[in-house]
């Protein structure tokens, strides 16, 4: 094992700040007398709060660990090895901040080889082992449990995935090559692939042993000492644990081929790690683990040396760290309770706020609007929403009684809104609708009470300018579907005071949102990119250049859906005003497109028809526009589209709209869906050179979202 060590210690030494894992042995009798048994806890010191990782040196107290049994179980002494970790945690995985670290091929070679090492000694020892999944099992925990001969689960399991794809790499320690050849390449694609480009979806403990990963599964609250029971069982004879035979033929291609549907879907081929990991789990169709280990090493060394992997870390450092400590945001202790909300609308949005605030915070939610009709429905949505988490096993019946309970309906604003805390405007987007509504708001509510609105591109200091109190006036923008996207733009507008700033990042982290501090500036962050980014795409089309050639040509950045399909969804009748905000601040870099215009008098909600189940080019949209004889290739959109989302994010960061460029990346991940090899999107920039060619400098200095020099 010397090799291990030396490659391991290397990487310790590259890596002085990893908080380092030990690998506890203990004996213990079986029941049943079944015989001795060496348990290996797994546990870096730390409650479950820090989790338990797996770095260099942590992997060497693990080898340690199995020097230990490996002599013990040739000598007889022990039956078994278990596997478990620390109250709540079985082990999350290696540890990504020593992979930033790594500058050379070789030494990203070195951990891939170190963790199949040591995790291999698990399955070649002279006695059984077994996996205890006490707690969240991520990445190189859950494949040390692979390495096991068996595995049990607890019930109580919060969180188990494999992760990497998401984050650009390949479950590199034995997970794209042990797990098709346990529990079939099917399910192991939706584990690997599917999950991780879903978000990063994580399974329960139910779904882990539903899946075959685990072999048993037991309560929480016994879980150790049923798995040692049940251990004991297998080990006298009096259990054999039955596993149903893996499919090798044309449905483990067929699993592959509905990998790579996936990845297209998600990435569209623009990040390499799913189509890595693909390429390993056809391999391991034949079952020879040995050359599946090798694959694994050579695509970890690829990936961890490429820079959509130190863009995914990136992005998961600013969705995990950054979103945690907004820039900018004042003292928390300057935040002043909120005990009861009202929201001035009843429409799709506001009745998405109320919900929010009620599921949320948990206090009194009144709406408002002009007339019963409108108050009712809102009210009947929230109610409806509620029955829907009910149904879904979300909420129980006396937290959704509870809930509905909360959200009330009001045509009286003194009444509605006497006793509130904060007050939230979802009404039409029009600067003199939103004066009017704050003067009425203002005129009731109590001396402390907040004023939000959740306009999308109006001026938050020009809607307070009028009233008593404009320092109370906060921006404070959520994102279609409100359930979905975490972004909050929390807009400090001129005279907005500290106080009423720190309230509404209190209830923005009570809301669980990602907040961002920006400023009053038109359209703020994610709505002034996106318009100019549509606005570049839809002015090659009023050009003359074909509607499906322009919507193509950000295929290869993997967005989450194209231009025209984006537009379909904010509305075409929100695109317009939006841009026409941003066309009066900055006519220069703004279009209103005439074609845009024609299509919202017209009454369309997009450019695009769906019969035949691919979208294809609504003809009565086609006869509407009016478009010059330009015609660009979709490399020429694509150069136009990234040059302009270049000039106006090195334009935004002068202004000052927001502390940093990593602000304008953590707003497009949270708030528009950028992917996460992308690190947002000046990463990207940066890689591709166009930050230089346009703004004459990187966003971000080399070594951060990219491979150290």
């Amino acid at each position: 094992m010397n090799n291990t060590a030396e490659l391991l210690k290397g990487a310790a030494e590259l890596f002085p700040d990893e908080v380092v894992t030990t690998a506890h042995v203990r004996h213990l009798d079986l029941p049943q007398g079944a015989g001795r048994f060496a348990l290996i806890t797994l546990d870096n010191g730390l409650d479950h709060t820090k989790p338990t990782t797996l770095g260099p040196q942590s992997l060497v107290n693990l080898d340690k660990a199995i020097d230990q049994v490996e002599a013990e179980a040739a000598k007889g002494e022990i039956v078994g090895v278990g596997v478990t970790g620390k109250p709540f945690i079985f082990a999350v995985g290696a540890d990504l901040k020593g992979v930033e670290v790594i500058r050379s091929r070789e030494d990203a070679l070195a951990i891939g080889k170190g963790g199949h090492d040591v995790f291999k000694r698990l399955s070649s020892l002279a006695v059984p082992t077994f996996a205890y999944y006490n707690g969240a099992s991520m990445g190189g925990g859950v494949e040390v449990g692979l390495h096991c001969s068996y595995r049990t689960v607890s019930r109580a399991v919060p969180a188990f995935s494999l992760p990497e794809v998401f984050l650009g790499l390949v479950p590199g320690w034995g997970g794209c090559t042990l797990l098709p050849n346990l529990i079939g390449a099917d399910r192991a694609v939706s584990v690997i692939i599917e999950n991780s480009l879903n978000q990063n979806k994580q399974l329960k403990g139910e779904q882990v042993f539903e899946l075959g990963i685990a072999d048993a599964i037991f309560d929480g609250a016994d879980f150790l000492e049923q798995s040692l029971i049940w251990t004991a069982s297998v080990l006298r004879g009096e259990l054999e644990v039955e596993r149903p035979d893996v499919d090798r033929g044309e449905a483990w291609d067929q699993a592959v081929a509905r990998g790579r549907g996936i990845a297209d879907s998600k990435v569209h081929g623009a990040a390499p790690a799913a189509y890595r990991a693909l390429d390993i789990i056809a391999a391991a169709k034949n079952g020879d683990l040995r050359q599946g280990f090798d694959a694994e090493d050579r695509a970890l060394a690829d990936l961890i040396m490429g820079d959509e992997l130190r863009s995914g870390l990136y992005a998961f450092n600013l969705v995990n760290k950054r979103a945690k400590r907004p820039a900018g945001a004042p003292d928390k202790k300057l935040a002043r309770p909120v005990t009861k909300v009202g929201v001035v609308g009843a429409g799709l949005m506001a009745s998405q706020l109320a919900l929010l605030f009620a599921r949320r915070l948990e206090v009194p939610v009144v709406l408002t609007d002009i007339d019963q009709e409108r108050v009712d429905k809102g009210v009947g949505y929230v109610h409806e929403e509620i029955d829907k988490l009910l149904l879904k096993g979300r909420v129980g019946q006396d937290k959704a009684n509870r809930l509905k309970a909360l959200v009330t309906g009001s045509l009286d604003k003194a009444a509605a809104f006497g006793d509130a805390d904060f007050v939230i405007e979802a009404v039409f987007e029009e600067m003199g609708v939103k004066q009017q509504v704050f003067a009425e708001v203002e005129a009731v509510v109590p001396e402390h009470a907040i004023l939000a609105t959740n306009t999308s591109s109006l001026s938050v200091t020009e809607m307070a300018s009028k009233l008593r109190h404009p320092e109370r006036v906060v921006g404070f923008h959520f994102f279609n579907p409100v359930a979905v996207l975490p972004l909050l733009e929390i807009v400090r507008a001129e005279r907005t005071d500290d106080a009423s700033l720190a309230t509404a990042f209190a209830v923005a982290k009570s809301l669980k949102k990602t907040a961002v501090l920006v400023k009053d500036a038109p359209a703020f962050v994610v709505n002034r990119i996106l318009t100019r980014f549509l606005g570049e795409v839809l002015r090659s089309i009023d050009e003359g250049t074909p509607v499906e050639v322009a919507d193509r040509a950000l295929a290869p950045l993997g967005l989450p859906m194209s231009p025209i399909v984006l537009l379909e969804l904010v509305g075409p009748a929100v695109a317009h005003h939006v841009a026409g905000t941003l066309n009066a601040a900055f006519p220069d870099r703004f279009a209103v497109s005439e074609n845009l215009g024609r299509i919202v008098e017209a009454g369309k909600r997009g450019l695009y028809v769906h019969d035949s189940g691919k979208p294809e080019l609504d003809p009565e949209v086609a006869a509407l526009f009016e478009t010059g004889d330009t015609v660009l290739t979709e490399e020429q959109v694509r150069e136009r589209a990234l040059n302009a989302i270049a000039e106006e994010i090195r334009l935004m960061l002068d202004e000052g709209v927001v502390a940093e460029a990593q602000d304008i990346d953590l707003c497009l991940i949270t708030g528009a869906g950028w992917p996460f090899h992308l690190g947002g999107i000046t990463p990207y920039l940066d890689r591709e050179g166009v930050s230089e060619r346009v703004a004459g400098k990187r966003f971000l200095e080399p070594g951060v979202a990219s491979v150290p020099n």
